[in-house]
């Protein structure tokens, strides 16, 4: 069951690569965590939880996995798992793929593929069902928060832990 999102974001491919995998940019959009990729195939990634997801007793590491592939700043493929709660870091690792392809006049075509197959708690969050819940918006609101930042130099205001 993978799930597909796709925007357009008057950016650069680098600047969008620059804003996923680097932690000065990350902990600026979406749910705000401190990302630390270890950008080569069988490198770790770690994603470490906020102030805000701390204080509601969150873990320090929130989602773990390994880079598969990397080709800056067109393609980022790497397994994923959130660690917030025991039920979630049982399920099988997912897969998340991204890919960069500029466009047309300064604007990148940024798709996010998130195989989620064995994961249904992570994949029904990821797709933003849990909102209503106060669970977040998942890749929606990632993206939004993402797009946000790098066209307008402001972020959305962000989840910084549960509701």
């Amino acid at each position: 069951m993978a799930d597909r999102y796709c925007i357009y974001v008057k950016a650069t491919p680098e600047a969008i690569w620059e804003a996923i995998t680097r932690p000065e940019w990350t902990v600026q959009y979406g749910y705000a965590p401190l990302v630390d990729y270890e950008l080569r195939p069988g490198g770790t990634f770690r994603a470490y939880a906020n102030e805000g997801m701390k204080a509601f007793g969150c873990p320090e590491v929130i989602s773990d996995g390994e880079v598969v592939e990397v080709r800056p700043p067109a393609r980022l493929v790497q397994t994923w798992r959130m660690t917030m709660t025991a039920e979630l870091a049982a399920e099988a690792f997912t897969t998340v793929t991204y890919e960069l392809a500029p466009v047309r006049g300064g604007v990148t075509r940024v798709t996010v593929t998130h195989d989620a197959a064995g994961a249904p708690l992570w994949g029904s969050a990821a797709r933003g069902e849990q909102e209503a819940n106060g669970a977040g918006g998942g890749w929606n609101e990632i993206l939004s928060g993402l797009k946000t930042l790098l066209e307008t130099g402001q972020p959305l205001p962000f989840q910084s832990g549960p509701a």
